[in-house]
């Protein structure tokens, strides 16, 4: 019996003992991660809710010209001679030579309980021109354009939310615009409008103002042989995304302003093409905008930080250990429990506060909790105070390193680096001297 209870006391039996009861706190912390990701879930349902009715991120894709016309098959040389070669209509695509794009955003919180969102209504006006379509000769035949059915088409993402009577402006004429995407064929959501017929002209002026409610972020598509974009937000926190970053931008505190200049040469479709859907991904994957982000999201700091729980369980129950070495004294596998349960404690208080507080008064304020129940349960266990408060600081230096780290997530390995290979110096240090074969007790 006596030889048990030295062997409980040996330094190497005692620091086993400890890294035990650190990965049995390992459970209580995944339970904490499990919280996160269920309100980050309930979350991005609220989110869903609020988008489905309001209306999600916007894509604005086009326009262009839809112009229906007739070709003659191939058929084989010796058929030709007494069958006549059958027609078909097909549909050719143009888009414009010069595309621009103004856009503002007035930008709103939304709220779904406790859930914010960010939306927006942007007014848009999209100006620019087109080149009077040209039908190539084949080498089965003449092509004939069907002036009369064509068409002008324009990608929305979201056309529920679409708060204005859209109307086009081409060439001087006023032309409401109809539901759908047209004769494109696309099952894409949009708008069209019928062109009237007599192109004389070579050259198609177009204007069309647009108001739409979005949220989370908006999109563009290059579609002009040059391609501008001009958007401002009040949003103080935009995300710019997507194929082209802006040319020039301006981040202030009361919102942003983003130009971006796009040349048909860095995409990865054509100018023209014939047949409804066929470089749909290389459209999409050309796409450029803006997000609106909230810089500091608390569940992804919270999960961040719950991922340190184990530095925080080892380097205090350390500190603890060094307090027995160092004075004598005898602290109960309980007590050190007790410890970490206070720890693992802090990542739901940060989390449950950081969800009506933000996350900077939040961390601050459940690492106050934290560190003033350790000061006072471990001036209690060590039997001085000063030893208590001594526990304390370097729990409230642990927190403010790791609020570091957090922060600057830039240099936040090079950091944790540092810090650790500084917390190993410092408990090699002070334990240089003990004899780990000792099983005296």
């Amino acid at each position: 019996m006596q030889r048990l209870d030295r062997a409980r006391h040996a330094p190497l039996a005692r620091v086993l003992a400890l890294a035990g009861l650190v990965l049995l706190l390992q459970v209580p912390v995944g339970m904490v991660r499990g919280v996160i990701a269920e309100r980050d879930a309930m979350r991005q349902v609220a989110r869903a809710e609020v988008t489905g009715l309001w209306g999600a991120e916007q894509t604005l894709t086009g326009p262009w010209l839809a112009v229906p016309y007739r070709t003659e098959l191939e058929i084989e040389p010796d058929v030709a001679a007494t069958k006549a070669r059958p027609r078909v209509t097909r549909t050719s695509f143009h888009l414009p030579e010069r595309l621009s794009i103004e856009a503002e955003a007035t930008s709103e919180v939304r709220y779904r309980g406790i859930f914010q969102v960010p939306v927006y209504l942007l007014k848009a006006r999209l100006r620019g021109s087109f080149a009077k379509p040209v039908f190539d000769e084949t080498s089965a035949g003449t092509v004939s354009p069907l002036w009369h059915r064509a068409q002008l088409g324009l990608g929305v993402s979201g056309v529920r939310s679409i708060q204005n009577q859209a109307e086009l402006s081409w060439n001087g004429a006023t032309l409401p615009f109809s539901a759908g995407s047209g004769v494109a064929g696309s099952e894409a959501p949009g708008l069209h409008v019928a062109l009237p017929g007599g192109w004389e002209a070579q050259r198609y002026d177009f204007t069309i103002p647009l108001e739409l409610r979005g949220s989370l972020g908006v999109r563009f598509a290059p579609f002009g042989r040059q391609t501008r974009v001009d958007l401002r937000g009040d949003w103080p926190h935009p995300s710019f995304q997507g194929a082209w970053l802006p040319a020039s931008r301006e981040i202030r505190d009361d919102g942003f302003e983003a130009r971006w200049q796009v040349p048909s040469l860095g995409r990865n479709f054509p100018q023209r093409w014939t047949g409804a859907g066929r470089f749909d991904a290389a459209i999409r994957d050309a796409r450029f905008g803006a997000d609106w982000i909230t810089p500091v999201d608390p569940y992804r700091m919270a999960e961040r930080s719950s991922k340190y729980a184990i530095l925080f369980l080892t380097l205090t129950f350390l500190s603890l250990w060094l307090f027995e070495v160092r004075v004598g004294l005898r602290v109960h596998p309980i007590q050190y429990l007790l410890v970490g349960a206070a720890l693992c404690l802090f990542f739901l208080l940060e989390l449950a506060l950081a969800e009506h507080l933000g996350f900077g008064p939040a961390y601050a304020l459940a690492a106050s909790l934290v560190v003033a129940l350790l000061a006072a349960y471990a001036a209690a266990v060590l039997r001085r105070p000063g030893r208590g408060a001594l526990l304390g600081g370097g729990v409230t230096a642990l927190y403010a390193y790791l609020y570091v780290l957090l922060s600057q997530e830039r240099y936040a390995l090079l950091a944790g680096s540092l810090m650790l290979t500084a917390v190993l110096a410092a408990v090699m240090a002070v334990t240089r001297r003990i004899d780990w074969y000792d099983t005296s007790d």
